[in-house]
Order: structure tokens, then C-alpha cells, then sequence
């Protein structure tokens, strides 16, 4: 539940605009940021589906994140990230839910989200929010 004392988060999709603040914003509110993290890289997500990178703001200041990637097939979500000085104040859920409806819309059925094994206080969220974590499933990747 968001915290109504200090007005509820809006919710908006990140321009080009906004990438250097969002590189930013991840270095001090995500975790695992030793990624590639680049503003070529976000620009060619926002360029390839301009909905997927979610910015929350308070007071026209950026307080939360995640991108909401849609392939046509599968909901995927990564880098959810709150300031930690607003965590636990409900913006992680107020996103979840704007990128729930966004998929919804696009006919989707299923959302899979990347979760760090060690982000254990990011764990609490994603169940609290309704997510499973499904041992049988494994990531397997290869640098390009």
C-alpha cells in the first residue's frame, strides 16, 4: 500500500530524456549494477518498445524504476529498483501494478521477473506482491 502521508507515486514511461538520470538512480537505489548498463543500451529498449522503461516519481523526483519488457510472447520485468529512502512505502507494488496492467493489455497471461538469489530484502517484495520463485527453472546466459 502506497504511503498516502506523503502523496501517492505517479507513474510514467522514460524517455530519452531520461536515461543519464535513470543510470544514475540505478548506481544508488538498484542492486547488481556491475551490468553493462549504458545509455545506448537503454536507448535502443526504449527506441525497440518506448512502454518498458517505468519511472515512479514523488515531486517530480524519480523515486523508483523498473522496465516492463513486452516480446509479444512473454511479460518479463528487471531492474526494479526504489530509493531507499522510500522503500517500504508501497512504490516497488504501485509499479508492479502499472506493469501488470501494461501486460494485460497486451493479451499477456504470465509475468517472469530476474531477482538477484542474494537480494534477499528484494525477495520480501516480490512475494509480497504475489511472485514465486520457481526452483525448477535455471538462467542460462552467454555474453555477446
Amino acid at each position: 500500500m502506497t504511503d498516502v502521508t506523503n502523496g501517492a507515486p505517479t507513474v510514467r514511461t522514460g524517455t530519452a530524456q531520461d536515461l543519464e538520470a535513470v543510470l544514475a538512480f540505478w548506481s544508488h537505489a538498484a542492486e547488481g549494477t556491475d551490468r553493462r548498463d549504458s545509455e545506448p543500451a537503454l536507448r535502443r529498449l526504449i527506441e525497440r518498445d518506448p512502454e518498458a522503461l517505468l519511472i515512479a516519481e514523488l515531486d517530480g523526483r524519480m523515486v523508483g524504476t523498473v522496465i516492463a519488457g513486452w516480446d509479444g510472447w512473454r511479460c518479463h520485468l528487471y531492474r526494479l529498483a526504489v530509493d531507499p529512502a522510500h522503500r517500504r512505502r508501497g512504490i516497488a507494488r504501485f509499479l508492479l501494478d502499472t506493469a501488470e496492467k501494461r501486460f494485460a493489455e497486451h493479451g499477456g497471461m504470465r509475468v517472469d521477473a530476474m531477482v538477484l538469489d542474494d537480494n534477499t530484502l528484494a525477495h520480501h517484495a516480490w512475494t509480497a506482491a504475489g511472485y514465486v520463485r520457481q526452483p525448477q527453472w535455471g538462467r542460462w546466459v552467454k555474453p555477446l
